[in-house]
């Protein structure tokens, strides 16, 4: 397989098992605004499996690769002379921020990650007590600023990835590519607004 083809198809794949984690992840926290008590056993209990520590070290070494083989493809297109404005085919607005930004988005998703991690993984509350340190953590105005940012570059990375991704695969044609895209904005939407709202919801105090 030549390495432009490995970079393309290592990124998608990367990235798609990515956008699992980030599903699951949701769907574990939306408890946390609604039913708090449910949402203590469940971490209480995901914190406690043998399992865990491999699950982690994997989603690491998956959002490296990401990383990695998106960098690399950003420098090959560079390299190759790849320097023009990028524009929107389809006439999208949002669209178009989405690919110009992806990079800023990535770094701005990074940084959110690097902070996420520092205040509820180094080290994990105690149980019981997962979503009250977070709570904690959102009614900083700075903490909030940066987990409602990093709630909406994840939904641009996602709205420009779900596209790209089909593209690196060859899954993209001018059949499918409108549901494609459809289908992507409502998962990008669904995704970073659903982080959006927990963030903003705990600030407030949450639903319960």
């Amino acid at each position: 397989m030549q390495v432009p083809t490995l970079i393309r198809i290592g990124s998608a794949l990367s990235g798609l098992l990515l956008v699992l984690f980030l599903v699951v992840h949701l769907a574990g926290l939306l408890p946390a605004l609604i039913a708090p008590v449910q949402f203590e056993h469940y971490a209480t209990a995901l914190h406690h499996q043998p399992w865990l520590p491999i699950l982690e070290f994997c989603l690491a070494a998956t959002t490296a690769v990401h990383l990695s083989f998106t960098v690399a493809k950003t420098l090959r297109n560079l390299g190759a002379g790849n320097t023009a404005a990028l524009r929107s085919r389809r006439g999208q607005m949002l669209e178009a921020v989405a690919s110009r930004g992806k990079v800023a988005a990535g770094v701005v998703t990074l940084g959110f990650l690097a902070l996420h991690l520092q205040q509820l993984r180094w080290p994990r509350p105690a149980d019981g007590l997962e979503r009250q340190v977070l709570q904690q953590m959102l009614t900083q105005p700075i903490s909030l600023v940066v987990y409602a940012a990093g709630s909406l570059a994840i939904g641009l990375h996602l709205l420009h990835g779900a596209e790209a991704a089909h593209r690196n695969l060859g899954l993209l044609t001018p059949a499918n590519g409108s549901s494609i895209r459809f289908f992507g904005g409502l998962l990008a939407s669904g995704i970073g607004g659903g982080f959006l709202l927990i963030s903003l919801g705990l600030a407030l105090g949450g639903l319960a």
